[in-house]
């Protein structure tokens, strides 16, 4: 009879031959061939499969006896030992459940949830299962692989802080002995590129000529018109449902009021009649969305939108544009502060949490907009002069 506590899973190692192996025909455990091995087992229910990242069967044997001793012992005194280790997984599960509790937005727990299924799929590759594994220079090469996921480095920041609370969690938990201390991911702002007049009536004329499909140009213009009117980012401009754009009988005139998918702030914005029957008549399959025909992820909708509006942006002005989706949003908003509407109530239109984001984007316009009153007042003085 074997001594092998139950709570350490027996490790199997298999073969996946390749087409051209010989021996395919012999079985998964046929030990002979030059086939790339891997291991597989069950730990609370739950199945694992990973790459021995070998071709040796005797090399396999030493991963496979690697990883049982991680699910038998714990390398450090100070984490908590239990009758069956928790494993990154679970901790995942366990801290999503909590953020579930404390009341954020679907939007945030959608983020939290997507970006730790990246944490547990880099470090299960690193044969690595257990929060106790989780070191500093594992966490420095996971980082490195954010610039192609998340290009911009505002985000990055955001996504290292929410890892770092997942941490603090596992360590909270005594899962994890210390938190590991990743180094500050310094925010390069890019530029705030609001369209001139001209150059947003040459982007609508380019539509057209971009996209040859009717239904294609028509949903692309009201998408794009509806941005540059609302000041909706375009994560939320492309979920926006039917019941969101109100008629305001009263005053006569159309209103979006929703709620951003990035804080959760409430927004109230009417918009132009043109721009709001133009959204209205547009159809995508799905009769309670504008844009999203209801199919799949609405991240999946997003990402897709944001490669249509490049196409047509480079299309415009050329493939080495700096112009993005985003660019609506500012223009929406640098037009407003132009005209001399305040900073506090361009900031509601927007959905920004405080003031001081808006003035952060937005200030050398709410510069130049001081000029132009200045001028209006110094103006009225030669006239009693």
């Amino acid at each position: 009879m074997s001594s092998r506590p139950s709570t350490i899973p027996a490790v199997a190692i298999f073969v996946r031959h390749s087409a051209d192996c010989p021996h395919k025909d012999d079985g998964e455990d046929y030990r002979g061939c030059r086939c790339r091995k891997h291991l597989r087992w069950s730990y609370r229910n739950k199945q694992f499969r990973v790459s021995a990242k070998t071709r040796s069967w005797s090399e396999a044997e030493k991963a496979k006896r690697r990883i049982e001793a991680d699910f038998g012992t714990s390398s450090d005194p100070v984490v908590t030992p239990t009758a069956e280790k928790t494993t990154v997984r679970q901790a995942i599960d366990s801290f999503l459940m909590r953020k579930g509790t404390e009341g954020v937005t679907a939007g945030v727990l959608g983020k939290y949830t997507r970006e730790l299924a990246r944490l547990q799929t880099f470090f299960a590759g690193k044969s690595k299962f257990f929060p106790e594994q989780i070191s500093l220079l594992l966490l420095e090469e996971f980082r490195a692989t954010w610039t192609t996921d998340y290009p911009s480095s505002y985000t990055r920041q955001k996504v290292q802080e929410r890892v770092k609370g997942f941490l603090n969690y596992c360590h909270d938990a005594h899962w994890l002995a210390h938190v590991p201390k990743l180094s500050a991911i310094k925010v390069v702002e890019p530029p705030t590129l609001p369209l001139s007049d001209k150059e947003y009536e040459t982007l609508l004329g380019k539509v057209p000529i971009v996209f040859s499909d009717a239904r294609r140009i028509a949903r692309v213009l009201a998408l794009v018109r509806l941005m540059r009117h609302s000041g909706l980012a375009i994560g939320d401009a492309v979920v926006l449902e039917r019941s969101e754009m109100q008629h305001d009988t009263k005053k006569k005139l159309y209103r979006i009021v929703t709620s951003r998918q990035k804080t959760g702030t409430h927004v109230s914005v009417p918009i132009p009649t043109d721009v709001a029957e133009e959204a209205l008549v547009v159809l995508n399959g799905n009769p309670k969305y504008f844009f999203w025909t209801g199919n799949g992820k609405p991240r999946t909708a997003v990402t897709n939108w944001q490669a249509i509006l490049r196409t047509l942006f480079q299309g415009t002005f050329g493939e080495d544009t700096q112009f993005t989706p985003h660019c609506l949003r500012d223009t929406f908003a640098v037009d407003l502060l132009g005209k001399g509407v305040p900073l506090e109530e361009v900031s509601k239109l927007l959905g920004h949490t405080t003031v001081k984001t808006t003035e952060k984007h937005y200030a050398p316009w709410v510069t130049s907009r001081q000029d132009r009153l200045d001028a209006l007042v110094t103006g009225t003085w030669k006239q009693h002069s």
